[in-house]
């Protein structure tokens, strides 16, 4: 039998304020990156300063938030924008795409790049493994509001989500009458949103950190993150319903997260190809870090220490 999901999206309420779980979850995924980002300096990871990296957070911050909302009205909300071009602007009614985040933060690294003189993908090779954390948190938030469902199926672990139901209206306790008696079984789908936070989050995560502890040529690290969260999407989206403005692309099967994917994945295989001969990165202690520059550069090879 499924699972009736009765979380509650908001996790604090004081009066007029709502505080939802998925603002929650930002806040994390941008701490976690804090946090890994000053280890990885500290490592003497990039060369940078702490203050820099708090520059770079700050502008990852912004790629995300503007690039995540701008890329949902493109990929997803195309109609409605055309209709009304201020509802880019009302992010607290939800609706973020990874794909535009993505390029918003590969915008925000160019000029952070440009401006501390770092090589783009020096930058991008730094920040890759900081992501997939935040991923996995925003899934997490995903399913915690009881949105982004997967597909109707039959699988011991499917959840009923009230928000996918033209019942939804009803109270609480009637859909728990209701699923208790068997009666919301054809609803029951699967929790894609856990999928995509196991896949994104924690399996991305150890795959691509575990990678960047060795010394890797340039392009490497990228390449992984973008194959490797490419795949992971891509299949995912075979048990994740569809956008029901949207519905397939093609063939009966092809999504638009597919779609998008897909570049992803031919990125990836091209920067793992280029990395083949490409150079190390700086790998160095900066000014003030407990780390001695020896120590830091002595993981690459004396050739390869150039920037």
């Amino acid at each position: 039998m499924s699972f009736l999901h009765t979380l509650d999206p908001v996790a604090v309420e004081l009066g007029p304020l709502k505080v939802h779980w998925y603002g929650i979850t930002y806040l994390l995924a941008f701490a976690s990156s804090w946090w890994l980002g000053r280890r990885r300096v500290r490592e003497g990871r990039l060369g940078i300063s702490q203050d820099q990296f708090s520059d770079l957070l700050f502008y990852g911050m912004l790629g995300v938030i503007f690039g995540g909302r701008l890329g949902y009205m493109l990929f997803y909300g195309w109609a409605e924008w055309t209709q009304d071009p201020l509802a880019l602007l009302r992010v607290w009614e939800g609706g973020m795409s990874f794909h535009g985040g993505l390029l918003g933060v590969m915008i925000a690294m160019w000029i952070w790049s440009r401006k501390n003189r770092v090589h783009f993908f020096d930058n991008m090779d730094f920040v890759a493994p900081l992501i997939p954390i935040g991923l996995g948190f925003g899934r997490m938030g995903n399913f915690i509001g009881g949105e982004l469902w997967g597909r109707v199926t039959s699988v011991p672990w499917a959840f009923v989500f009230p928000k996918s139901l033209e019942i939804e209206s009803r109270s609480m306790a009637e859909l728990a009458e209701l699923h208790a008696t068997g009666a919301l079984e054809p609803f029951a789908r699967h929790p894609s949103q856990l999928y995509q936070a196991g896949l994104e989050g924690i399996l991305l995560f150890a795959l691509v950190w575990r990678f960047s502890a060795k010394p890797r040529r340039r392009y490497a690290v990228s390449g992984l993150f973008a194959l490797a969260y490419g795949l992971s999407r891509f299949a995912v989206e075979f048990v994740r319903e569809p956008d029901e403005h949207l519905g397939f692309l093609a063939f009966d099967w092809l999504t638009m997260g597919m779609l998008l994917s897909i570049p992803l994945v031919v990125t990836g295989l091209v920067l793992l190809a280029l990395s083949l001969r490409a150079p190390y990165p700086p790998r160095r202690a900066t000014p003030g870090d407990d780390a001695l520059p020896e120590r830091a550069t002595a993981m690459q090879p004396d050739a390869q220490r150039t920037r």
